[in-house]
């Protein structure tokens, strides 16, 4: 026999976090955007200037940040330098098609 009352409050429970869910994803996706649109200028600004298109430096900086804040929040610091990583890379491709460009 189901406890089906509990089983229905369950159901609209995940419901109301599955809405959730999805506004963070959705709000990921636009400042993943914005973010994207600033790197492109950095890009532009690079190849006008005829800089590298990676900046080690920097980017070692910001891992090193990420990960305090990553703690700071208690989500996985591993996690959000391997997201950053994957962030960083495409940037720099980005950046080597507009010197190329």
């Amino acid at each position: 026999m189901t406890d089906q009352p509990n089983q229905t409050a369950a159901r609209a429970e995940l419901q109301k976090i599955r809405r959730s869910i999805d506004n963070i994803d959705a709000a990921l996706i636009h400042m993943l955007a914005e973010r994207f649109r600033c790197t492109k200028a950095v890009g532009a600004l690079k190849a006008e200037h005829n800089l590298p298109p990676s900046d080690p430096a920097r980017e070692a900086e910001q891992i090193a940040r990420l990960r305090t804040l990553a703690e700071d929040a208690q989500l996985d610091p591993d996690f959000a330098e391997k997201f950053l990583g994957f962030v960083i890379r495409e940037v720099i491709q980005h950046h080597e098609a507009a010197r190329q460009g």
